[in-house]
């Protein structure tokens, strides 16, 4: 079967549930997305928080309102604006604004430290960043950008920053009480309302494409430094109501709940399939397994998205999970194929009326490729991923020869569609590797198609961890140790946690004449990066196992699967 056939073939196989002939092509921009709500559904639910929550009309709002602050401040269509909060209502509101603004959206992992902020804030372009002052997590924003940028407490005009370190960058807005040097307060940025008509808002508004870019979602490469992935409008509007609308029947009934952070695609994407049909959505500011219960049976959630195997256990294993009134929960994003089976029992068990689904899919495809349907099976459901999203094609290929795999077999996964990235921000070498010439992006995982046309992962080409659901590039923290003194060399490899799925382990050469013990070089790391790109286990050689000419990683990581007695 050549390319084309496969691709097609299994894009109609995948499309027969939602019916081709009724399936209508639906987009808009993600402002107006929010904005079409708030008119059908005005006094409804649109945002729940444990502490808070907002009709869409009120939502819709209150994004109009800070759409004029960032106004005030010169955020123009096409600028990057970026987003560094825990999940909290200001991150939602300040999402739509820029949207609105016509700007792009460039939301910040918030576990950053301060030397990645830097980078990102800096490779990013952004003329505006939008923060908070309370601490969660026992993370200050506030302590991170004055480590990211030494010059920022020195600046006499907030509104007007000069930093060595991004001059593009023209203001950071600190949404709080509080009013340290070099940053716009929340007082003086919401009284910069007054200066700008909501009629400017709207203007700004009209003139955005769908094809332009919405959103820039940074994601960890096989580089040393995280890629800014640029996605469209009609790329995230477009793949939320195909999985919200057309895949998992969303309506406007339909409660919602996702405790993923604001900051990730696995957030952004059912937000936008609820808020497309006037449903409510429903999300907390940190995963917390007791808080989670209680809205689940106050609210009477009918769908979940929690994905991850660290919220699934941390559900089963909280002592009121056995007492929670789960049954109107019709639907779950569970993904029991790759879940421990003691997870796929406990949840079974407890709401046996709910259909499971697991999905496939990556932030450069802005969000899901794959999922699971209504029409299928239980036994597809619950040990695959899925098939394809209407208007998504996927192909299983030698990595090495580009043609198509038999079925069954093993090979990189390509995805062609809508939803697939523009590109990667100021890389176009990078884009080029990623994205054929015939539009197929190649994702770098390893895949199965089974002969109902549903895919399963089995892991990836690309050098590429994933620690609790988050993209972790070996490139970047062998980067890091080797800018110790007493590294020589290291080398990056994921090992199975039960906890995490992976974790980071490194195995270091030593410069000759330095000596460095293990926690040195974790602390070392502690100081530099995110918590969960921090290596587990590490472990010194000094000699390499080779091949004619690379380091053989794999035999490095048996090495110390079997050291520790891992599977």
């Amino acid at each position: 079967m050549n390319a084309n056939s496969s691709a097609l073939g299994t894009l109609d196989h995948a499309v027969v549930a939602e019916d081709l002939a009724r399936l209508r092509i639906s987009v808009t921009t993600i402002g107006d997305l929010l904005l079409n709500a708030a008119d059908q559904y005005p006094d409804t639910l649109a945002l729940v928080f444990p502490d808070a929550q907002y009709t869409y009309a009120e939502l819709a709002s209150r994004a109009i309102l800070r759409a004029r602050s960032l106004q005030a401040l010169g955020v123009k269509p096409r600028d990057h604006v970026g987003i560094l909060m825990h999940t909290c209502p200001a991150f939602v509101e300040i999402f739509f604004a820029v949207a609105l603004c016509g700007a792009v959206i460039v939301p910040i992992n918030a576990r950053y430290r301060s030397s990645e902020l830097a980078y990102v804030i800096e490779n990013g372009d952004l003329v505006t960043l939008v923060t908070t002052d309370s601490i969660a997590e026992q993370v200050s924003f506030v302590e991170r950008l004055n480590g990211a940028f030494p010059d920022l407490k020195q600046q006499t005009e907030p509104t007007s920053l000069r930093l060595d370190a991004a001059p593009k960058l023209r203001n950071i807005v600190l949404m709080g009480t509080s009013k340290p040097a070099g940053f716009v307060s929340q007082s003086r940025f919401e009284s910069l309302a007054d200066g700008v008509a909501e009629r400017d808002v709207h203007i700004a508004r009209l003139g955005v494409r769908v094809r332009d870019v919405g959103l820039m979602l940074y994601t960890s490469g096989t580089t040393a430094n995280p890629k800014g992935c640029l996605i469209t409008h009609e790329a995230q509007v477009r793949n939320s109501i195909a999985l919200g609308r057309h895949r998992y029947r969303l309506t406007h009934e339909d409660r919602f709940w996702s405790p993923l952070p604001m900051f990730h695609i696995a957030s952004v994407l059912p937000m936008l399939a609820i808020f497309d049909v006037g449903g409510t959505y429903l999300t907390m500011g940190y995963f917390d397994a007791g808080v989670a219960l209680e809205m689940l049976e106050r609210y009477q959630v009918t769908a979940t998205y929690p994905c991850f195997v660290t919220i699934m256990q941390g559900l089963i294993y909280h002592p009121n999970f056995a007492r929670t009134d789960l049954r109107r929960i019709k639907f779950m994003n569970s993904n029991f194929a790759v879940q421990p089976a003691v997870v796929a029992e406990s949840i079974m068990r407890a709401m046996p009326q709910a259909l499971q689904v697991g999905s496939f899919g990556m932030t450069e495809t802005a969000g899901t490729v794959c999922t699971g349907a209504w029409d299928e099976p239980e036994s597809l459901r619950i040990t695959r991923l899925g098939k394809p999203l209407p208007g998504l094609a996927v192909r299983i290929v030698n990595p090495e020869s580009g043609k198509d795999v038999e079925t069954g077999s093993h090979g990189e996964v390509l995805v062609r569609g809508y939803s697939v990235l523009e590109g990667y921000y100021k890389d176009p070498a990078k884009t080029l590797q990623a994205i054929d010439t015939d539009g197929w992006f190649h994702t770098g995982d390893i895949g199965s198609l089974d002969q109902h046309g549903t895919i399963m992962f089995h892991g990836r080409y690309k050098d590429m961890l994933k620690v609790g659901g988050e993209n972790v590039a070996a490139a970047e923290i062998e980067a890091l140790l080797c800018r110790h003194p007493a590294v020589k060399l290291a080398q990056v490899v994921g090992i199975p946690d039960p906890k995490y799925a992976e974790v980071p382990a490194a195995f270091v050469e030593v410069n000759p004449g330095h000596s460095v013990t293990e926690t040195d070089l974790v602390s070392f790391c502690k100081q530099e990066v995110a918590a969960y790109k921090v290596p587990r286990f590490i472990r010194f050689v000094d000699e390499w196992p080779m091949s004619s000419s690379k380091i053989q990683k794999f035999r490095l990581r048996t090495q110390l699967i079997t050291e520790l007695g891992l599977t």
